[in-house]
């Protein structure tokens, strides 16, 4: 099974992210958009596990705790690496300090499980688009400036989920397996 750790965004932030896919879709269409109802903040992609791990990465994944909810305001758009090279399409995440720690403990946790840690440096994002080529129109990167400043909302929220991701010719298809407390209040 396919595996990661993610936060599930509000609906109300999905929303206002559907509105600006349907936009900018028509001025990329080269672009592989990500669905909105598949929009999510991973934390730790864990990748392909058998079946017989699983009950020992949900043990150890109740075990990451933080002293509070993590708060994220989702704003800006940009590209990974970079606009010249655009592969990835995405809109920032402005979070408090302890998101960046919640990470690190689910690389900690992982490892406990043979899961090695991420060789990137955590960078809260949310992905809207995969580019095969990295060519982008100039209707596009018009939108995109038109755009930066737009606010898409804001979560705050004390779970993660495990969720398991089957790949489709039709795109992934995402499971929550189960939620976890991470912080004792919301």
């Amino acid at each position: 099974m396919r595996l990661f750790v993610a936060l599930e965004i509000p609906s109300a932030v999905r929303e206002n992210l559907a509105v600006l896919i349907r936009e900018l879709r028509t001025l990329a269409p080269q672009a592989k958009w990500v669905r909105a109802e598949n929009l999510h903040v991973t934390l730790k992609f864990i990748g392909e596990v058998p079946d017989t791990k699983l009950e020992a990465i949900r043990k150890t994944l109740s075990g990451v705790h933080s002293e509070r909810p993590v708060t994220l305001d989702f704003r800006g758009l940009g590209f990974f690496p970079n606009e010249k090279h655009p592969r990835v399409f995405w809109t920032g995440i402005e979070a408090s300090a302890n998101l960046k720690a919640l990470a690190d403990n689910l690389e900690s946790a992982a490892e406990k499980f043979e899961i090695p840690r991420e060789k990137r440096l955590f960078s809260p994002h949310l992905t809207l688009a995969r580019f095969e080529s990295p060519k982008l129109t100039d209707p596009f990167r018009a939108a995109i400036v038109e755009n930066a400043a737009r606010d898409f909302g804001s979560l705050r929220t004390n779970q993660f989920r495990l969720i398991e991701s089957k790949l489709k010719p039709t795109g992934a298809e995402y499971t929550t397996l189960e939620s976890f407390s991470f912080a004792t209040e919301v």
